[in-house]
């Protein structure tokens, strides 16, 4: 482990053992996970803790219906549409994509697209799952009310991604290994702060920084419109973590509990990293050509990578600034991996959906 935590490691270890050893995502259509949490009961309904309630607010009028309020008419034609800039794949420049003709390359790009949205729609049902769970333990009740609105997001977009995967698209990727290993230990930890540590700062992070990297890429019309919706529901989302572990964690936590936290998510922040080498893509089109140590070598120094690195740590550190796990104990690591010229950046509190679409 890069935090040296044996705790951390241990809290990993089933996660991993499940995720890279046995390749849970990749042996079948569906698997079962044994779930621990409290379930937290409020008989008192308090509403106190108004900031939540004003993004409870904001979310109840900003639902949209993604069978409606989509085009889905639009043909989406990989020959016609530059799906994502032929510059931005990692195999570009290659002789053996210099090779390729010219609808070889755009099956390319239809498949890269393809690749990460399959990896956008896993992580949303993931979730769907954490924010169901976490609805039921978080011990607040305007928590429970806005968990409840999170929900209705992540369902509407797990339908929207499988949508445009399979009829647009029409092709679909299993599960990043390093994901699974993510999604897995979220969703077998007891803790509800752990969850929301996870999901909503993380993984939501990095969902609002990927998505506006597409949504700049692509000139696909239906996928801009698409990711519009879902960037705008993302924004509350990451904003609803921030309120509840900086509360949370100010005044909840002993010493140690917070230093578990520093060390998991720094070793998170190296998963998620590690989740975008493509190793489906290199699998099913590239093993022919090159090692997968130089596969990984052109993944990293990649102008798409470097681009969407920057834009979701630039959405994730002031974040883990904001709650207060960028402590001087752990600084060093994140100076290391290049990653703390992000904390002077805003925080979901400070910005607005616009910033976000506007990728500010």
């Amino acid at each position: 482990m890069a935090s040296g935590s044996l705790q951390v490691a241990a809290s990993l270890l089933g996660p991993a053992f499940r995720g890279l050893i046995l390749k849970k995502g990749k042996t079948g259509r569906s698997i079962q996970v044994a779930l621990h949490h409290d379930v937290t009961f409020d008989f008192e309904y308090h509403r106190d803790f108004p900031e939540m309630a004003r993004l409870y607010e904001a979310a109840k009028t900003s639902q949209w219906n993604a069978t409606t309020d989509l085009d889905w008419t639009q043909n989406v034609d990989r020959y016609e549409r530059m799906l994502l800039p032929t510059e931005m794949l990692p195999i570009f420049g290659h002789p053996a994509f210099n090779s390729l003709n010219a609808r070889e390359q755009a099956d390319q790009r239809h498949a890269t697209l393809s690749w990460l949205l399959s990896q956008f729609l896993h992580g949303e049902q993931g979730a769907l799952f954490a924010a169901a769970q976490v609805t039921q333990a978080v011990p607040w009740l305007d928590g429970k009310l806005y968990g409840a609105s999170q929900v209705a997001d992540e369902g509407r977009h797990v339908e929207v991604f499988h949508a445009y995967l399979t009829r647009k698209l029409e092709k679909l990727y299993q599960i990043n290994d390093n994901l699974y290993v993510v999604i897995d230990a979220l969703m077998t930890d007891s803790r509800w702060d752990m969850k929301f540590l996870g999901m909503q700062i993380l993984i939501e992070g990095l969902a609002l920084g990927a998505f506006g990297t597409f949504r700049v890429l692509s000139d696909e019309p239906l996928l801009k419109q698409l990711l519009t919706f879902v960037i705008t529901d993302e924004a509350r989302h990451v904003h609803y973590g921030v309120l509840a572990l900086g509360n949370f964690f100010s005044k909840e936590l002993t010493e140690s509990e917070r230093r578990f936290r520093e060390d998991w998510t720094f070793e998170m922040v190296l998963l998620l990293r590690n989740r975008f080498l493509a190793h489906e893509l290199y699998d099913e089109y590239w093993g022919h050509a090159l090692s997968r140590r130089a596969w990984d070598a052109r993944v990293l120094k990649s102008p798409m990578m470097g681009f969407f690195r920057s834009t979701m740590f630039r959405r994730i550190i002031p974040n883990v600034k904001k709650i207060g796990l960028l402590t001087d104990r752990v600084r060093p690591r994140y100076e290391k991996l290049g990653l703390l010229g992000y904390e002077a950046g805003r925080d979901a509190t400070a910005l607005t959906s616009t910033d976000l679409l506007e990728n500010r």
